[in-house]
């Protein structure tokens, strides 16, 4: 097996790092090129695809950074390594160095979110715990600085590595944002792109120390504890509800007008009915009551129906309408006279009412003036 191992990196005359199924192109940050003993042949071919960067390290040190591009590999394009190798006159032979290809594609969708909850005082609502959680994108701006600080020796390094370092580091930072924001809770909702621009500010000068950029970090949902959001709704149907005492007698009278219609209902309707009525018994005597606490004059009752009612003309404002007794009252207090104008329903004219025959048992119990002497 070793030999067919040493033939294979004999042959090898090409570096490249081509995305396979089995490589998980998808999640795979750096990916070490394996072939025999790390053995590469004087003039071999560098290919280096756009999306990628490739790093020579000897013997522990890191010696290239090579670019997108083909590259022969000789003493003119590996000068660093042509000088920690000692070659004043070149090389024939292969040489021995490790090459790393580090994915520089923007990494997109990873997650990050509050395992617990951050304790926020709010200025309406006090002590508030609040969870979070959104997405992130991530890319290698120095590939040299990831492999010194994060990579190490590994031969496959996936974003999975890292990402919960980085997940820990976004959550760290936006607890301090949130806290020292003093965002009310109830417009968080409109300041989740503010949050998260001002997130990818906070976290890119440790990001950089890993070699990466934060090109976005989104705050998707920022929520409450379940018990507080439904405390939180029935506040909102309050608000919504508006009059809850004018909300209670409409909830009682349409109760009483499903009872009516379900007279075959037994002892339960009949029970729902009795309950309601006696709730809207109470609602109308409280309005009764808080109407004569603030209204001082006794509640008048309306006109029998079929009564005859005249409007009166006091100088040349309308009064009325008043039935027969009242005006019979306005007789004797003399505010209605014979020649007072009168109308009611029916009548063409206002007309005196001395010429009014349905007034005339108004003024007929009147004595008639005192004659002078």
């Amino acid at each position: 097996m070793d030999i067919w191992r040493k033939l294979a990196g004999e042959l090898v005359d090409i570096v490249e790092w081509i995305d396979s199924p089995t490589s998980n192109p998808a999640n795979t940050l750096v990916y070490r090129f394996e072939r025999y003993q790390n053995e590469i042949k004087n003039g071999a071919k560098l290919v280096v695809r756009e999306g990628q960067a490739a790093v020579f390290v000897n013997e522990g040190a890191i010696a290239d950074v090579f670019a997108p591009g083909t590259y022969t590999l000789d003493t003119r394009n590996l000068p660093i390594l042509a000088t920690l190798k000692g070659w004043k006159y070149g090389f024939n032979s292969p040489f021995k160095a490790e090459v790393y290809f580090v994915s520089t594609r923007q990494f997109t969708n990873l997650k990050w979110g509050t395992s617990n909850p951050i304790m926020r005082r709010d200025a309406e609502f006090g002590p508030v715990r609040l969870r979070a959680f959104g997405t992130y994108a991530i890319k290698c701006t120095e590939p040299a600085t990831l492999i010194k600080e994060i990579v190490g020796t590994s031969g496959k390094f996936t974003i999975e590595g890292i990402q919960e370092q980085l997940r820990n580091l976004i959550v760290s930072k936006f607890a301090d944002i949130l806290g020292e924001s003093k965002i009310p809770m109830l417009d968080l909702a409109g300041n989740l792109n503010e949050l998260g621009t001002f997130l990818a500010g906070e976290v890119t000068p440790t990001f950089t120390t890993y070699g990466l950029a934060v090109p976005t970090v989104l705050v998707e949902n920022i929520s409450l504890p379940p018990e507080v959001e439904q405390a939180l709704d029935k506040r909102s149907s309050m608000g919504v509800i508006g009059n809850l005492s004018a909300y209670s007698q409409f909830q009682a009278a349409e109760a009483m007008r499903d009872a009516a219609k379900n007279p075959g209902g037994g002892a339960a309707a009949a029970g729902v009915g009795l309950g309601a009525g006696f709730a809207m018994a109470q609602q109308m005597g409280q309005a009764f009551q808080h109407q004569g606490a603030t209204n001082v004059q006794p509640i008048q009752p309306p006109p029998i129906p079929g009564a005859v009612m005249f409007f009166v003309a006091a100088g040349q404002q309308q009064t009325g309408p008043f039935d027969l007794g009242t005006l019979s009252a306005k007789v004797r207090t003399g505010e209605l006279t014979r020649d007072t104008l009168v109308w009611k329903q029916g009548m063409a004219q206002w007309l005196a009412a001395g010429t009014v025959a349905e007034l005339a048992n108004v003024f007929g119990a009147t004595p008639p003036p005192i004659p002078p002497r």
